[in-house]
């Protein structure tokens, strides 16, 4: 079966023009997405057979010119979201190719962040939570956040890779857990009083700490995991840190770059207690495991001695 490569445009490649070249303003009528370029459809993959369906239901609404920019982005960011979840599922087969791996993560993090900023970049004058929602943010960051999880987790093994590119390392630990923790924001824990009452406890204490779905969970993992990983490899001295940061911030991540600087202790620490006490907690018994995330907080506590 061929490779399929998902195109990585800029903004540009997806915006109708109108006659002489500039983008038709919002809410104007004309202003949409153009699908200039269809992806092939293999039929045996279920997530690009559907997001190329969904491409072409948004080209048909665009051609209407009669849907809300908000709804053309939502189902342009659905169609991201199922095109980029095939190219990545191919990547963990392929167990992340040593000499091509980093340029495709870079690729896929670039288009899953272009629902995002096409909000900004076209200036819509609405927050992008309030025109896409919380749940296809929640995804998109959390998709990045995983992807460079799975990359990492395959990275830290090759060891001569790991010796000579230290510094793209840990830029792709810190982008990941960037990814991850903003994940957990766009929900607010839910505020139980004599309005909203739940007669399961359990439930009760989950949404009071923010905690939606297994995802998030999964997400304070990971974030945990990958803060792990940084002070294991990449130790915590903050100058060398920043300078490795500068470094790659512009070089080899692209528009990954997370420019603040995590303190992975601090950070890990954080994210694994919350995982434990919700798993032996509201969720004992539920088949989540604590073991290592018990051992990376022992790790973080005795390398701080």
């Amino acid at each position: 079966m061929p490779r399929y490569s998902a195109p990585v445009v800029g903004a540009d490649r997806w915006i109708k023009r109108d006659g002489v070249g500039r983008e038709s303003a919002p809410g104007s009528g004309g202003w949409c997405f153009s699908m200039l370029r269809k992806p092939c459809v293999f039929p045996s993959d279920t997530f690009l057979a559907k997001g190329s369906a969904t491409l072409g239901k948004l080209e048909d609404l665009c051609n209407e010119g009669r849907e809300r920019p908000s709804m053309l982005l939502q189902l342009y960011t659905q169609a991201v979201l199922d095109i980029t979840y095939f190219e990545e599922n191919q990547l963990v087969d392929e167990d992340f190719p040593e000499e091509s791996s980093l340029q495709k993560v870079k690729e896929l993090i670039c288009i899953l962040s272009e629902p995002e900023d096409l909000v900004w970049e076209y200036n819509i004058n609405e927050e992008p939570i309030s025109i896409l929602g919380a749940e296809l943010l929640e995804c998109l960051y959390w998709r990045k956040g995983a992807l460079l999880y799975m990359y990492c987790h395959t990275a830290k093994e090759r060891h001569e890779w790991l010796r000579e590119n230290i510094a793209i390392f840990k830029k792709c630990l810190n982008d990941g857990v960037h990814y991850l923790v903003k994940m957990l924001s766009f929900r607010c824990p839910l505020q139980l009083n004599e309005d909203v009452s739940l007669q399961d406890k359990d439930t009760a204490r989950l949404l009071g700490e923010g905690i939606f779905s297994d995802t998030h969970l999964l997400a304070m993992m990971y974030s945990g995991e990958m803060c792990y990983w940084g002070l294991q490899h990449c130790g915590e001295g903050l100058q060398e840190a920043l300078e490795t940061i500068d470094s790659v911030s512009n070089r080899d991540l692209g528009c990954t770059s997370q420019s603040e600087l995590l303190c992975f202790r601090e950070t890990g620490k954080k994210m694994l207690t919350k995982y434990v006490a919700v798993c032996e907690g509201p969720l004992k018994g539920q088949g989540w495991n604590t073991t290592i995330a018990k051992q990376m907080l022992q790790y973080f506590a005795k390398s701080h001695n």
